[in-house]
């Protein structure tokens, strides 16, 4: 190294200290330091199972009808970390649509999720939910009884299976259609 390096290194040295004076040092930032130069280079600091959770939140906003986003809502966090997610951290439409796809399948928790919804929805609104009974029609004002949740999980599977190009889970996607109507 020659003299004109040396007073090179020196001087940037001591620009970058005049910097650093300047601004909170982050746990981030020592991390990096600590990990060295290039090691995020191509990589995300954002988690794989975060990207996934992100990505199942977003299209569900996009893709899901739901007027006060209780029942998105809802979705979202029972997937958030469930093994279905991360055993599809690539696919987390595929994990929505098995989800989607247990809670059809079983009348008990297609119940439990309606239940939770009006309770999500209850928050939201600041109101009593009007929960399900067996035996007495729902009440007019509730939006979320078995019968509306089940056509909106239809219409997710529905959806996926258009985003993706596969065919829809529980059957074709005009035998789901039909469904619905």
């Amino acid at each position: 190294m020659n003299d004109d390096d040396k007073q090179r290194s020196a001087a940037e040295a001591e620009l970058e200290r005049e910097i650093r004076q300047g601004r909170k040092f982050t746990a981030r930032e020592a991390m990096g330091r600590m990990l060295g130069p290039g090691t995020m280079k191509g990589g995300s600091a954002v988690s794989r199972v975060q990207q996934a959770e992100t990505e199942i939140g977003t299209w569900l906003g996009s893709n899901l009808t739901d007027s006060t986003g209780a029942l998105q809502a809802l979705l979202h966090r029972q997937l958030k970390e469930s093994p279905l997610l991360l055993n599809n951290l690539d696919q987390p439409l595929v994990a929505l649509a098995d989800y989607c796809q247990q809670v059809l399948a079983s009348d008990h928790h297609l119940k439990e999720l309606v239940r939770e919804a009006d309770v999500e929805w209850g928050r939201r609104m600041d109101e009593r939910p009007h929960f399900n009974r067996e035996g007495i029609p729902p009440h007019p004002d509730d939006p979320y009884t078995n019968d509306t949740v089940r056509m909106a999980l239809r219409e997710v599977l529905i959806r996926i299976s258009e985003a993706t190009g596969a065919e829809a889970p529980l059957s074709t996607p005009s035998r789901l259609k039909s469904d619905l109507a």
